[in-house]
């Protein structure tokens, strides 16, 4: 049977819901993104959008322990196109586990507070896989 609290309690638990999806939102995409460009088995190109950072003349993006599907098309490829500022350019990618904690300090520098809450949502950054991007000549 609904209750008013039942109703009142669903309207509280979506309000919550949707606060969480926009705050990951802004979060996420408030600073400096770059679009990634893969392709699935059946050779449709996918685009995702992710946080970038640059070190000693590279590119960095980075990928959780667990890893993610737009990681997974990405190794299947040796190059892969990235937008940034509006410009498309190929790269030769590496991932680099040795510059781990240099990425996340980077990531938490530029993205402030968003990387904290992101980072809370998916259980943190260690294990962490940097990916080192290299533009292809």
């Amino acid at each position: 049977m609904n209750t008013p609290n039942s109703y009142f309690f669903a309207i509280i638990l979506l309000g919550l819901l949707i606060l969480l999806f926009l705050t990951q939102f802004i979060a996420s995409e408030r600073i400096e993104v770059v679009e990634l460009h893969t392709f699935n088995e059946t050779s449709d190109e996918l685009t995702t959008r992710l946080w970038v950072v640059d070190d000693d003349g590279f590119q960095y993006l980075r990928v959780g322990s667990d890893g993610s599907d737009w990681f997974n098309r990405l190794q299947t490829a040796k190059t892969v196109d990235i937008t940034r500022n509006g410009r498309r350019y190929t790269y030769s990618w590496s991932t680099r586990p040795d510059k781990s904690k240099k990425v996340n300090l980077l990531m938490q520098d530029k993205y402030g507070w968003g990387d904290s809450f992101i980072g809370t949502l998916t259980g943190g950054r260690l294990g962490s896989i940097p990916i080192e991007l290299k533009l292809a000549q």
